[in-house]
């Protein structure tokens, strides 16, 4: 570490630098046995001030480019969230869920491929919403016990692997840090306007919730032994509303192409042509959903420490996340037929207007469905991890720690209605229906709606069991020798074991024409409600062309009416035992060596060499469903019929050599630059590497979907480059200017490749469907095919004809032996072509004298030439997550005032390269947010808290190929909190 404005003998600044590059917890835990060295600068934090002041020294003092963020005292963090803080640092962006931080990307880099550390140690994941990737969900962690975030945006051979754009170390409080006794409570009560914006059926009954915090920490036998306790326990009720083509965008097509999906000849204003593209949309829904969550954390850390050589340390943490969703929905499903529309110019068009012509059934009634679903399901993740650490300082020279852990992340349901569901119901009385687009709300117009002749009623169903477990057993051993005067050699090996475990059952009901009678259910569990009001902040939601009426009801209560009328109540549970089942285990083993050296020059210089070598074995077991027909079951639905689940396994094994340089000039004692080189890999997602190939259950005319892995993808390899200029021109001030280009190769994207797997037959262009379009049927005429094959061959094989429904016949047609086999496009992964991406970051910090007043601003600008190209079909690979993104958050504060304005901005990035149709882009459009917090001190001991999060009600927006392609769009709002923190 260097001291500012001082000059050092080289052991001096050997010694400090030791100190300042030692990951985790050893940071923490060499502080206690140093009394015979010279003393390194602390900072006792006490304010926000200070705590951007520690900040600023953690990235001075540090061996390569490193920012941070630390407590402004014990068991007060500068935010609530720990993403909403990381987002504060320069190139770091994060995902919201629910209206909170949830995931990061660092410089570009999205999630899966940013690690995190807890102490030092690596971290399991497990999130039921994320197809089991690597990603942190640090919503899972409160921010009472953090200490410190440490942001190492380069390689270091004695940092774990996993991380191109970031590491990031979350550092927890230890006894001996602050040797003494503290302790503090503190109570928070949140209210959260959006629980207020909801339809009564799944709002919660009280908006405003309680936050609860406690921390003791002391050290007893003149700081012989330590012991830290934390615990926080906190309520949330919330909602969100989401209007999207949920399905994605059937297409895209060719202007001039002819095929199932595409538009009339006529009808069409300014109608795509030639080479031009455009898509369809599947589906238009508007969904609302309360959420309720508890969190609950701890943490107990005892410290021994039996001579002033070796201090050892025990801790456990656990954390436990509980969310209760409601919800729900409208939608209109089109199929393609006849009709108008109108578009933008090309070469990309998108539909202002998408209506679809449906001609009417019997009595003049249109008997397509308005469909009207619900859902009532929970989650509960728990995160435990217990560790071991000793530091042992034989000499005042030699060094060595054990590290060991067992961590475990699970994650499961927590309701008898499983980890997700949907219940549909509908009536069919939908006529002429239009999707409006030229607004950032889409609009649906439907014509003929007829709830007292075409009463509501359940159709389908799918109940969803989730489970995933991630375990991570890791054993590190480090050592660091001084040698010479200036120079010291640091040296490790690591053991791990990183298992990861994704299973999951449906429960599914295809029944989506009608699964009883609309006399099973009476009209008084069917609650109307409108639309425009949950939309009223999202331009064009109170249009007059609205269909501004739908019902909700009550998920269990309908739920049990559905169970009862079908005399079938199993298959409105979930199941209990898992159809698909992906075990994932990588056994790693590493070693590195780091020399690090100051050299006595003109210029002080400080160089750090390392070289880490890496090999990881991959196994993976995946219990997947046999598929073993189709079954044609209403116009455009074929699911599949599934037998007895098998299990099959591969494997797949790499190794790295990766090298690291970092060094820093100090050109005047205010004044460095810094230059760092290095590669880091980071390893696919579980999901990407789990074995087996699965289906999706529900087929189309045009054939059917699934998923699979490849446990042989090698990991992401990035060759980086970090070159910065920083100026501390003030105790409090600092001036930034860093470029970083990152080479990246064996880049794991989606890819897609067409299969048949388990030779199903499927009864499309099969002998019935032939003859039909030989009597004068048309492909796109689903439901006169289907009238047509139930009159003439009912009974024969395959062919079971059920009851006339709206003046249509029903039933089933099983593929053949004779009928064509099923084409299924897989999606997969694969390693694909090299990628780079360089950006700069600026970051400054001034505070005005001693006014109080302070800012502190950064902006980020990330570029790739890999980008997606919306004008071109089929599947891309481009680099998803890359944004440029800026922070400023103004301050003031005072002996008893604190005060932060912040505004957080990330400019548009591509978030997928597929949507719900298939190989289709989804940009989220840039999204800014105002967060302010207010700090009273009443005294040394009482203080009070104000923070009032997305204070401006910002909209979340995301888009395919044109702004007008809607994904989605959602309406959340703003929450606030007031609290009282007391320290004894």
């Amino acid at each position: 570490m260097h001291y500012p404005k001082a000059r050092q003998k080289l052991m001096s600044l050997a010694v400090a630098s030791a100190c300042a590059t030692a990951a985790g917890q050893a940071l923490a835990q060499e502080a206690s046995v140093k009394a015979a060295e010279p003393e390194v600068q602390s900072v006792v934090v006490t304010g926000l001030r200070q705590s951007l002041l520690s900040s600023m020294n953690l990235k001075r003092n540090s061996d390569g480019i490193v920012d941070g963020i630390v407590a402004e005292d014990i068991g007060k963090f500068p935010d609530t969230n720990l993403a909403e803080s990381l987002q504060r640092i320069s190139g770091v962006s994060i995902d919201r869920s629910i209206g909170e931080g949830s995931k990061i990307t660092v410089r570009g880099v999205g999630p899966d491929f940013n690690l995190v550390l807890l102490n030092g140690r690596q971290m399991p994941t497990s999130n039921l919403g994320d197809l089991n990737g690597r990603a942190f969900d640090f919503a899972n962690l409160a921010s009472e016990a953090i200490s410190q975030l440490q942001v190492y945006k380069t390689s270091r051979a004695e940092n774990a692997t996993g991380g191109i754009g970031a590491t990031v170390n979350v550092m927890t409080a230890r006894p001996f840090d602050r040797p003494g006794m503290h302790s503090s409570v503190g109570v928070k009560g949140v209210y959260d306007s959006t629980n207020g914006n909801l339809p009564g059926d799944v709002k919660a009954s009280r908006s405003t919730t309680p936050e609860l915090s406690g921390l003791y920490s002391n050290t007893f036998d003149n700081n012989k032994f330590g012991v830290a306790l934390t615990g926080s326990y906190q309520e949330r009720n919330l909602g969100y509303n989401t209007a999207a083509v949920s399905n994605g965008w059937k297409g895209p097509f060719r202007g001039d192409e002819n095929t199932w999906g595409t538009i009339p000849q006529d009808g069409a204003i300014n109608r795509p042509t030639g080479a031009n593209l455009y898509s369809v949309p599947q589906n238009l829904n508007y969904n609302f959903n309360g959420v309720k969550r508890q969190r609950t954390n701890a943490q107990l850390t005892l410290q021994y420490k039996p001579t002033d050589k070796l201090v050892t340390t025990l801790d456990y943490t656990y954390s436990e996340n509980k969310i209760q969703t409601k919800r729900n929905d409208l939608s209109a499903w089109f199929n393609f037929g006849p009709s108008t529309s109108s578009w933008t110019s090309g070469p990309v068009s998108s539909p202002l207007i998408y209506k679809e012509i449906i001609a009417p059934g019997k009595d003049g009634i249109a008997t397509s469905d308005i469909a009207m679903g619900a859902a009532d399901f929970a989650t509960k993740t728990q995160n435990k991890s217990l560790g071991f650490n000793a530091v042992w300082k034989p000499t005042t020279d030699l060094r060595f720690e054990l590290d060991t852990h067992h961590s475990t992340a699970e994650s499961k349901a927590d309701s008898p209605f499983g980890s997700s569901n949907t219940l549909g119901t509908a009536s069919f009385s939908r006529g002429d229906t239009t999707a409006d687009f030229s607004h950032d709300f889409p609009v649906l117009s439907i014509v003929g709606a007829d709830f007292t002749k075409a009463p509501q009623q359940v159709t389908g169903s799918v109940f969803t069991n989730g489970y995933m477990k991630g375990e991570v057993d890791q054993t590190q051993v480090k050592g660091a020798w001084k040698v010479l005067e200036a120079s010291e050699l640091k040296f490790g090996a690591t053991a791990s074991e990183v298992k990861n475990r994704s299973a999951f059952s449906n429960q599914q009901r295809d029944t989506w024409g009608g699964a009883t009678k609309p006399s099973d259910y009476p009209a008084s569990v069917f609650h109307p409600a409108s639309v425009a009001q949950y939309f009223d902040h999202i331009d064009g939601s109170g249009s007059p062309n609205l269909f501004n009426q739908f019902y909700t009801f009550n998920f269990a209560q309908v739920r049990q009416l559905a169970a009862n009328a079908s005399g079938l109540p199993a298959l409105y549970l979930p199941k209990t035992t898992f159809d698909n089942d992906a075990r994932t285990a990588e056994k790693s083993k590493a070693a590195y060596i780091q020399f690090n050296t100051d050299w006595d020059t003109k210029l002080p210089i400080r160089t750090a060499i390392g070289l880490r070598y890496e090999t990881t074995d991959v196994i993976s077991t995946a219990l997947v469903p046999a598929a073993v027909g189709i079954s044609w079951v209403s116009q455009n639905e074929l699911p599949i019929t599934f037998g007895d689940p098998t299990f099959t396994t591969l494997t797949g094994k790499y190794h790295n050599l990766l090298p690291s340089f970092d060094s820093d000039i100090e050109i005047t004692p205010d004044q460095k630059i810094r230059l760092s080189l290095g590669e880091t890999i980071g390893r696919p997602r579980y999901d990407q590497i789990q074995g087996g190939t699965t289906l999706n259950s529900l087929t189309r005319a045009d054939g059917g979907t699934g998923n699979q892995g490849n446990p042989a993808l090698k990991p992401v390899k990035s060759k980086n480059l970090d070159l910065s200029y920083e100026w501390y021109y003030g105790k409090q001030n600092f001036f930034s200017l860093g470029y970083f280009r990152k080479n990246l190769e064996n880049y794991a994207g989606q890819s897609q490749f067409n299969a048949t797997p388990f030779n199903l037959h499927t009864p499309v262009g099969g002998q019935y469907w032939n003859e039909a379009l030989a009597s004068g049927c048309t492909g796109a005429d689903t439901t006169c095919i289907r009238d047509f094959i139930f009159k003439n061959h009912n009974g024969a094989p395959g062919v079971t004809r059920g009851a006339d429904a709206n003046g249509h016949a029903t039933g089933t047609i099983v593929g053949q032996p004779s009928d064509p086999i099923a084409n299924f496009k897989i999606n997969s992964f694969s390693n694909q072509k090299a990628a780079s991406l360089n950006g700069l970051e600026v970051n400054l910090q001034h505070m005005f004298g001693n006014s109080g007043f302070g800012v502190s601003t950064n902006y980020t600008y990330v570029h790739s030439g890999l980008k997606y190209d919306n004008a071109k079909l089929g599947e891309q690979f481009a680099l998803v997550g890359l944004s440029n993104s800026s922070n400023v958050v103004g301050i003031y504060e005072d002996k008893n005032f604190t005060a932060r304005l912040a505004y957080n901005w990330r400019g548009e990035f591509l978030s997928s390269t597929f949507d719900g149709s298939g190989p289709n882009p989804q940009y989220v459009e840039a999204y800014g947010q105002v967060d302010i917090s207010i700090g009273y001190n009443f005294n040394d001991k009482l203080s009070f808290q104000f923070e009032g999060i997305n204070v401006g009600n910002s909209i979340q927006r995301t888009h395919s190929r044109t702004q007008q392609q809607l994904e989605s769009v959602t309406q959340q709002g703003p929450r606030y909190m007031i609290g009282a923190r007391y320290k004894f």
